[in-house]
């Protein structure tokens, strides 16, 4: 199993730590570093100052929301990164919620969001690929554009920049059994949410071929005292769970749901909704966060990275906030 660094995205500010975490995981042999983006700071720029300080690990987004950008932009972006630091480049890409597609990038959310992942994907292939120029009768992504709102004058084009990969790897962010099924026929990988090494049932019964990348992001943070080391994990559900959705629909509360949490996660949706945040994230069982995560003791970690490495995961992405746990990581791992 691999190992990757999950930086996440900007809060306030950028953190002052990220390019010193990159360079210790690149020196401790991971395989990756990843950045985020939800409506403050994007994927791409940090991944770019990091991949200028680096020069082996791979750089990959987890992940660049696809409402944020059409999709040969999207592989604009990719595959000039990709030339820049000289193929390390792994693209995930992520549909979004409703909440935030409409609400921050200002656009219609899918009504058919496994048919508008499909078309994104085949563009940012078609890009890569530069076979031909880029031409899709779709439902989501027309190119050329068709619309009746149109000039009629578009041209179907194809990069001006050779694309230093055709095969550049992507990955999708999936949570629901249908999603995961088609990121299995169309990606390269996939990026779970909140994936539990005992209860993989619930992302349904999808087998991936060789080569697939399995690459869930976890919570890691080695500690004497558990409990304490679950409240930031407890904190990044009450928000998700709580926020990142509309109380009557919210995929990540949906997952939770599936997981055996049900009541637990309307709960934790009614308390945030009410502006009761701190009791949203007490209200997050501490089983829940625990089994998503690994935290506590060195022995203790050592122990249930086994359960990790059991299953189909061939990718594990520590949100690790500290050189100590990273270095306990890569030693346990090895």
């Amino acid at each position: 199993m691999r190992l990757g660094l999950a930086l996440g995205y900007w809060g306030r500010g950028p953190a002052a730590d990220h390019v010193p975490l990159a360079l210790e995981a690149e020196r401790l042999g991971y395989d990756s570093v990843w950045t985020a983006e939800s409506w403050g700071s994007d994927a791409f720029t940090p991944l770019t100052w990091i991949a200028a300080r680096t020069s082996t690990i791979k750089l990959g987004t987890a992940v660049a929301q696809m409402a944020a950008r059409s999709p040969t932009t999207t592989a604009m972006h990719a595959l000039t990164l990709d030339h820049l630091s000289g193929g390390r480049v792994l693209l995930g890409l992520g549909l979004s919620g409703p909440q935030v597609v409409e609400g921050w990038y200002g656009r219609p959310f899918p009504k058919s969001p496994l048919t508008a992942t499909r078309e994104y994907v085949d563009v940012v292939r078609q890009v890569l690929r530069r076979e031909a120029p880029v031409e899709l009768d779709g439902r989501f992504h027309s190119h050329p554009y068709r619309g009746a709102d149109g000039t009629g004058l578009g041209r179907a084009l194809k990069p001006i920049t050779h694309p230093l990969r055709a095969g550049l790897p992507v990955l999708l962010g999936a949570e629901g059994p249908k999603n995961v099924a088609q990121t299995a026929e169309i990606a390269d990988g996939w990026l779970p949410l909140y994936w539990s090494p005992s209860r993989p049932e619930v992302y349904g019964t999808t087998t991936f071929r060789e080569g697939f990348v399995v690459a869930p992001m976890a919570r890691v943070k080695v500690c004497d005292d558990v409990a304490e080391g679950l409240l930031p994990v407890k904190a990044m559900l009450g928000f998700y769970i709580g926020g990142m959705g509309h109380a009557a629909r919210n995929f990540h509360a949906d997952l939770m749901a599936r997981m055996g949490y049900e009541e637990e996660a309307r709960r934790i949706q009614e308390l945030f909704l009410a502006g009761r945040r701190e009791e949203a994230v007490l209200a997050v069982p501490d089983a829940f966060a625990d089994e998503i995560s690994l935290v506590g003791p060195r022995e203790r970690i050592a122990e249930r990275l086994e359960l990790w490495r059991e299953g189909p995961v061939t990718d594990l992405l520590a949100l690790a906030p500290d050189p100590h746990t990273l270095r306990v990581l890569a030693e346990l791992n090895s």
